[in-house]
């Protein structure tokens, strides 16, 4: 039932951000983009993270509403204008997908050093009770 919310959730924010976003963008430039993002984005979060549409564990890595409005788009395109204008983007996605596994070994590297550090400045805890403690 999570993967169906999810799932749920991943495909409203995409389908009305790619039906809509467009339009503001198109008939109020810039302004409408600030416009589309707070009337799409904000209600759209709350459904999903706030109120727990898309179900994101602890100790899983953190899915946005982004992966679910990116599919839709690709998949959009690929109905509207055919599978020759996806291949066409495969070069793209490859290098977005290289650079997204770069910044991943990039922020492993950067929270280990810093648990590294974290560690070493408190220190092993003391084996010993100190004084005054009382057995329980």
């Amino acid at each position: 039932m999570k993967f169906l919310r999810s799932t749920l959730g991943f495909m409203i924010a995409g389908m009305i951000v790619m039906s809509v976003w467009d339009g503001f963008v198109g008939s109020y430039g810039i302004v409408g983009g600030y416009f589309a993002a707070f009337i799409i984005i904000g209600p759209m979060w709350f459904l999903n993270h706030y109120v727990g549409l898309i179900d994101n564990p602890d100790e899983f890595a953190f899915v946005d509403m982004a992966v679910g409005i990116g599919i839709t788009g690709i998949f959009r395109d690929i109905f509207l204008k055919g599978a020759s204008e996806f291949i066409d983007t495969i070069p793209t996605l490859l290098l977005v997908m290289l650079g997204a596994t770069i910044a991943g070994l990039v922020a492993a590297a950067i929270e280990k050093d810093m648990e590294k550090k974290a560690a070493t400045k408190f220190g092993p805890a003391d084996e010993e009770p100190g004084p005054g403690y009382k057995d329980r």
